[in-house]
């Protein structure tokens, strides 16, 4: 009678010390890494009824509820994740992350 098994009574214990491994040098959350999230600068918000949005025209100026000097929110699908400032990088707009926002602190 020939074995036809393929995996050595070691490979479960392989793959968990590969498995711990890898999780300390990259951490717990190393396997959703690469998982793309929608990021959002929110330079501030107005708010308008139906005619005013209606009336608007080329040129026109909406006027926000935050001083040019405050910094803008940083969202991460939705969540306030940090404030920051906006800098021009060559010809594009950038952010800098000023402040990184606690669970608590989302206001």
């Amino acid at each position: 009678m020939t074995d036809t098994s393929t995996a050595s009574p070691t490979s479960n214990a392989d793959n968990s010390v590969l498995s711990r491994k890898l999780e300390s040098q990259i951490g717990p959350l190393g396997v959703i890494q690469n998982v793309e999230m929608e990021v959002t600068v929110e330079l501030g918000r107005a708010h308008m009824t139906v005619r005013e949005l209606l009336a608007l025209t080329s040129g026109d100026v909406i006027e926000l509820d935050r001083l040019a000097t405050a910094p803008v929110d940083v969202l991460v699908n939705g969540t306030l994740i940090a404030r920051a400032e906006v800098v021009v990088v060559e010809d594009e707009f950038g952010i800098r992350i000023t402040e990184v926002v606690g669970k608590d602190d989302n206001s």
